[in-house]
C-alpha cells in the first residue's frame, strides 16, 4: 500500500498529464467544444469548452426553423403558405436548391430543405417572409435566443454563412436543440428526414449520424471554413434521451465518430448516474468530509479526433474503432499490418455493428466507383464488427475511387488487403 505522500504525489502527477493533454489538444484543434446533456433534467453528462465562442455555420437554421414553428403555431402561416423568392435570396451561394428571383416555395417544401439540403436560399426566403429583411430577422432570432437564455449567442443572418459577428456556443446550441424538441414535439420528426424532391431533383441529408448511429433521430449539421464541422445531434435508447453537440470537427468523419463515441459513453454514465442518484436519494452515498451528497456529473477531457481520409490501413485495427473506444491505442500499436508480394487495395467506407448495413453501405459506393463489395468481419475486444469495403483495385485506383467518394459526400479511407 502507499503512504498518503505518495499517493498525493501520483495524484499531482495524474494532474499536470491530464492538463498537459487538454493543452495538446485544444492547441491542435482550437475550434473544438462539446457538450452532451440529459434531455429531460438538464444535467451535464460531458462537457468541453462548452462556453467558448465558436461560428454556428448551419446550426443557426434550427433557429431559423424555430421561428418557422413559432410562426405557423401562431396561424400566421400554415404548411401550404407559399413564400416568395427575391433576387436577393436566390443569389445565396451553396448550398442551395436552385430557386430563381419570382418563384415561390411552400412551408412545407421549406422545411426539408433546411433539414436535408440545408438550403442557404431557403433560409433568406424564410427570413424575408417573417421578418421582411434578413437583417431584422437575424435581430428577431437575436431575441429570441435571449429569452431562452442563450445569452452567448448572437445571429446576423438566417443561413449561418460566414459572417464575423454571428457566434454561439456547445452550451446554448444545446438548448436550442432542447427548445426545438419540447416546445415543438409534432414538427420534430422532420430531423431525421434522410432526402426529399424538389422540382424532379432529389436531395440526400448530409446528417449520416441518422443513418448510422444507434438512437439518433435528428437534428442538424453545420459546416464553414472558420468553424469546421459541427453536430446537434439527439439520440434516445430505451426511455433515455440525450441531447449532444460537438464544433470543429477536422472532417465530417472524424466529428461523427467523435460524437458517436460521446453517445455511448455518455449513455453507460447515464444509467451510472442514474442507479447513483437512486442511492444518493437513500441517504446511501455521502461525501465523507463534507456530508453532501456525491457530485454526480463529470466532466472529459476531449476525445482524439482522427482524420480517416487521410489513412492507409492494412489489416490491422480500424481507427473508427479505436475512436469509438472499441480498441486501445496501446493495443492497436501493436498490431503490424501483413507485407505480402500479391498485396491488393481496397476502400473501407466504415464499421458497423450489423451486417446488413456494412453491405448497403459498400453497395451504396458503387454508384460512383467500381469495385467489389465486401464485408469484412472483425471481434475486436470482444465486439463484432463489420467493416463495409470496395476491394480487387491497384493502390492508385484506391486512391482515385476514396477521392471520388469524398466528392459524393462518402467518407472513407485506403486500405490494403492480401490475396
Amino acid at each position: 500500500m502507499f503512504d498518503k505522500f505518495t499517493r498525493r504525489k501520483y495524484g499531482l502527477v495524474l494532474i499536470v498529464l491530464l492538463l498537459l493533454t487538454l493543452a495538446s489538444q485544444v492547441q491542435a484543434n482550437p475550434r473544438y467544444a462539446s457538450i452532451v446533456i440529459n434531455a429531460d433534467t438538464g444535467a451535464v453528462l460531458h462537457e468541453s469548452n462548452a462556453d467558448a465562442s465558436r461560428y454556428p455555420a448551419s446550426l443557426t437554421k434550427m433557429m431559423t426553423l424555430y421561428m418557422l414553428f413559432e410562426a405557423m403555431k401562431q396561424g400566421k402561416i400554415t404548411l401550404n403558405t407559399q413564400m416568395p423568392v427575391s433576387a436577393y435570396a436566390a443569389s445565396k451561394p451553396q448550398t442551395n436548391i436552385g430557386l430563381r428571383a419570382g418563384d415561390y416555395i411552400r412551408v412545407r417544401d421549406a422545411i426539408p430543405a433546411l433539414i436535408v439540403r440545408s438550403a442557404n436560399d431557403v433560409a433568406a426566403v424564410i427570413a424575408e417572409a417573417l421578418g421582411t429583411s434578413e437583417a431584422n430577422f437575424g435581430r428577431m432570432m437575436t431575441d429570441k435566443a435571449r429569452n431562452f437564455g442563450m445569452r452567448s449567442t448572437t445571429f446576423r443572418n438566417a443561413s449561418g454563412l460566414p459572417d464575423n459577428e454571428q457566434k454561439t456556443t456547445a452550451r446554448d446550441m444545446a438548448t436550442l436543440s432542447v427548445r426545438l424538441m419540447k416546445d415543438f414535439p409534432q414538427h420534430y420528426h422532420y430531423f431525421s428526414t434522410r432526402s426529399f424532391a424538389y422540382k424532379g431533383i432529389t436531395y440526400n441529408s448530409h446528417n449520416r449520424m441518422v443513418r448510422n448511429t444507434q438512437g439518433v433521430d435528428g437534428l442538424k449539421t453545420g459546416f464553414i471554413r472558420a468553424s469546421g464541422f459541427n453536430v446537434a445531434t439527439s439520440a434516445k435508447r430505451g426511455d433515455r434521451r440525450v441531447i449532444a453537440v460537438v464544433m470543429g470537427g477536422q472532417t465530417a468523419a472524424s466529428r461523427d465518430q467523435h460524437m458517436a463515441q460521446l453517445l455511448d459513453r455518455s449513455f453507460k454514465q447515464f444509467s451510472t448516474t442514474q442507479m447513483a442518484g437512486m442511492s444518493a436519494n437513500k441517504g446511501d452515498r455521502k461525501d465523507s468530509q463534507h456530508g453532501n451528497p456525491t457530485s454526480l456529473i463529470t466532466t472529459e477531457a476531449p476525445i482524439p479526433v482522427v482524420k480517416p481520409n487521410s489513412i492507409v490501413a492494412g489489416d490491422g485495427p480500424d481507427p473508427a474503432a479505436i475512436l469509438r473506444g472499441e480498441l486501445s491505442v496501446v493495443t492497436a500499436a501493436q498490431h503490424q499490418p501483413v507485407r505480402a508480394s500479391n498485396d491488393t487495395w481496397g476502400v473501407q467506407i466504415g464499421s458497423y455493428y450489423e451486417h446488413d448495413r456494412a453491405q448497403a453501405q459498400a453497395k451504396a459506393a458503387t454508384r460512383w466507383v467500381a469495385g467489389e463489395v465486401a464485408v469484412v468481419e472483425v471481434e475486436i475486444s470482444n465486439r463484432r464488427l463489420y467493416r463495409a469495403r470496395l476491394i480487387g483495385l491497384q493502390r492508385n485506383q484506391a486512391h482515385n475511387a476514396c477521392q471520388s467518394l469524398s466528392r459524393h459526400g462518402m467518407d472513407c479511407m485506403v486500405v490494403r488487403s492480401h490475396g
